[in-house]
């Protein structure tokens, strides 16, 4: 156990660096306690007054205050910027395996740091195109209806296993999304907001499969208190469906709802009047970086993982009944990630 916290403490860079925390740390109460307590006891005991000068034991402090800054960071539309952001949020992924009550965060930073490293081959890239280019090969922009790095993804996502948890979690996943009257493949989303952890949440108040805002999980229908139903694989996949089937229904265009889910539905409709607008790509360049990044990472999540491109992706089939009127076509009137 010395080995491994003293080879993290060698890697944190300087967001972890020489500022005393805000708030002494709580007592040792419970086993995740106990281990932040050892760990803090080994870096005192055995760091070398070198590495004592430059950095400090990881705090909740540091952490809070990273993820603010990087929260800003993904909502500008500077993709520098958030590629500037990767040795400090590699730093921190470490730092949410040894801090009590931080551990849920690590899937959160896991996929914001995806799109870090996207970004930064993103500025070394020449524009992308703004409309398909006739011939190009499957996974290209015209598998992707122009969406502006959708073929960076499609190599992104070839490269990479599926979830340990796929085989536990999507067939319900999948179900639900179907009797909601979706196909079945966009229940991917799963993976590309959460890596399919449950547990899952975000700084700003997201949770769960499907990292939902708690505005957002209420108006669909799901407690979020006591129990959080957003922690249920099920109800949640049912209620992200809805959500997901609304928006179809008010932009007609699967990219354009994914930006809405991620962005928030009245930022996507806003920019498309302001540039009179149809498509995500006319809009892309405008939008958060964060946003950028994730609407071809669902693309070609799903595309590699289920094998439908965006263009085949079916609209939603029509409902012969609504089973709850409060959930068949909820208003959204907060944004997931604010």
């Amino acid at each position: 156990m010395r080995r491994r916290h003293l080879v993290f403490l060698l890697c944190a860079p300087a967001i972890f660096a020489a500022e005393p925390p805000r708030s002494p740390a709580k007592p040792a109460d419970s086993p995740t306690e106990e281990l932040y307590e050892a760990g803090r006891k080994i870096f005192d005991e055995y760091a070398p007054p070198e590495i004592k000068e430059q950095y400090e034991f990881p705090s909740r402090e540091r952490f809070d205050e990273f993820a603010l800054r990087l929260q800003a960071a993904l909502d500008k539309d500077d993709l520098g910027a958030l590629a500037a952001y990767e040795p400090e949020a590699r730093a921190a992924l470490l730092a949410l395996r040894v801090l009590p009550g931080y551990e849920d965060y690590a899937d959160w930073l896991q996929v914001r740091l995806d799109y870090i490293e996207a970004a930064g081959t993103v500025t070394k890239l020449p524009p992308p195109p703004r409309t398909p280019i006739p011939g190009t090969a499957p996974g290209g922009p015209t598998a992707g209806r122009g969406i502006p790095y959708y073929d960076l993804w499609v190599s992104r996502m070839q490269q990479r296993a599926r979830p340990s948890r796929a085989d536990e979690l999507m067939p319900a996943l999948a179900a639900a999304f179907e009797a909601e009257g979706l196909s079945p493949a966009l229940a991917w989303l799963a993976e590309a907001e959460s890596t399919l952890d449950p547990a899952a949440r975000s700084p700003a108040g997201a949770k769960g499969l499907f990292q939902l805002m708690p505005a957002t999980a209420q108006s669909l229908g799901l407690s979020t208190f006591m129990p959080d139903e957003r922690a249920s694989a099920e109800k949640s996949a049912h209620a992200a469906a809805r959500y997901l089937r609304a928006l179809h229904g008010k932009f007609g265009d699967w990219p354009l709802a994914f930006a809405a889910y991620n962005a928030g539905e009245g930022r996507i409709r806003r920019l498309l009047a302001a540039r009179g607008s149809r498509t995500f790509a006319d809009v892309a360049s405008a939008l958060p970086a964060e946003t950028r990044m994730y609407v071809p990472k669902v693309c070609a999540t799903i595309a590699v993982r289920a094998g439908v491109s965006p263009e085949k992706l079916a609209a939603p089939r029509v409902q012969p009944a609504i089973r709850n009127a409060a959930w068949s076509d909820p208003v959204i009137r907060w944004p997931r990630h604010p």
